[in-house]
């Protein structure tokens, strides 16, 4: 029997707010790009950067969590799986894509990110959800 395993976990900045709409059946879905960034001194001492973006999408209930609670900024923990799908654009070119589909966020700077009319937090930092 052949296991396989497809788990991803990034801690990242949202780049901009997420957009969120609906399938045509109804269910909600969220979209934003999450930047991850690593640093390294080069040969010569220099400090260099690289930054990967990710689109991440959320669906149904988390999907709503992202909308109340996460905005461009927001440093945040998610995981979830790589999807890989391809589609036609509208000159009818094959297009790929790969995404992550997230099954748990973890906000790591909640007093940004909290919603204007939510209580403070309470107690731990991080909010799981």
């Amino acid at each position: 029997m052949s296991r396989t395993l497809n788990k991803v976990m990034l801690i990242g900045n949202v780049g901009k707010d997420p957009e969120v709409n609906f399938t045509p059946t109804g269910v909600k879905v969220a979209q934003f790009r999450l930047a991850t960034s690593e640093t390294w001194k080069d040969k010569d001492g220099a400090v260099q950067e690289h930054t990967d973006w990710h689109t991440i999408i959320a669906w149904r209930g988390l999907a709503d969590v992202v909308e109340k609670l996460v905005r461009r900024g927001t440093r945040i923990y998610v995981e979830g799986k790589i999807q890989s799908r391809s589609f036609e654009d509208r000159d009818g070119n094959k297009r790929y894509v790969t995404e992550i589909v997230a099954d748990n966020l973890l906000l790591l700077d909640p007093k940004k990110a909290e919603h204007p009319d939510a209580p403070p937090s309470q107690g731990s930092d991080d909010i799981p959800f």
